[in-house]
């Protein structure tokens, strides 16, 4: 009998080699965390996963700041035009005569450009408006027509957006509220484990797109909004957010995206 070694046969090789791929593929899965943010519309989804990008990950870049100096100005003509509206509903009339006369710009559409500056135009109708006293009336019964809870913030702050060469701070972007569609993901590292977090939408017409995201979840994170115990929902202005007291409601919300 010879010595010349035998050859492994191809089934052999082929076996081993997706032993080694599945051996890998455990290890990875190991040491991998998929996360899950379930919640109604703004309950503070968005906010958790830029909050992680900030702490656990690179930040935000340039390029994503001056982003978001476009959602910036998005909500705070958005919100004002809200409140306007609102004041027709609640029969509150403007305190002074002559804002009448911004509400026809505030009511046209303005988009943003990228690395455009806000529009100098809009910022002595913003001010006129935010001091007045029918204004003020109305934002504090924001809780009635959802209106967004940045507003305040954002007007704080007008003549610093309203610089030329303004950039979102992390503030900024934190406060910046912008409808999410869709499925989006935020990786960071933490420890020895990887995270994978997943943010889906929260208005009524998303959720059927959840139970595509429950596959190898490591864990699943209800929020809710402390804040919104007395506000309306966004798609329902006839009924309330889920509150901390509202079991039954996050029940309802858990099983409509396991039926569906």
């Amino acid at each position: 009998m010879g010595c010349v070694p035998s050859k492994s046969d191809p089934d052999t090789q082929k076996s081993r080699y997706l032993d080694r791929i599945i051996k890998n593929d455990e290890k990875r899965m190991a040491q991998e965390v998929k996360i899950l943010l379930l919640g109604a519309g703004e309950s503070g989804k968005t906010t958790i996963l830029k909050q992680m990008k900030l702490i656990h990950a690179t930040g935000f870049s340039t390029l994503e700041r001056e982003t978001y100096k476009t959602i910036v100005f998005s909500n705070i003509l958005h919100s004002l035009r809200l409140v306007i509206e609102a004041m027709a509903d609640f029969n509150i009339q403007l305190q002074v005569p002559s804002n009448m006369g911004y509400i026809d710009l505030i009511a046209t559409e303005r988009e943003l450009g990228r690395r455009e500056r806000f529009p100098p135009e809009y910022l002595d109708s913003f001010k006129a408006l935010w001091a007045d006293s029918g204004v003020q009336a109305t934002v504090q019964r924001g809780h009635e027509y959802a209106l967004h809870d940045n507003l305040s913030y954002f007007f704080d702050s007008i003549d610093r957006v309203f610089q030329p060469n303004y950039i979102p701070s992390d503030q900024d972007i934190l406060r910046c509220r912008m409808k999410t569609t869709g499925i989006t993901e935020t990786l960071f590292h933490l420890g020895d484990l990887n995270y994978r977090m997943f943010d889906v939408g929260g208005q009524r017409s998303e959720r059927k797109k959840w139970i595509h995201c429950f596959e190898s979840v490591t864990a699943l994170m209800f929020l809710v909004a402390i804040s919104g115990y007395d506000q309306c929902l966004v798609e329902d202005r006839e009924e309330r957010k889920p509150s901390t007291r509202s079991s039954n409601v996050i029940r309802i919300d858990l099983q409509f995206a396991m039926v569906y």
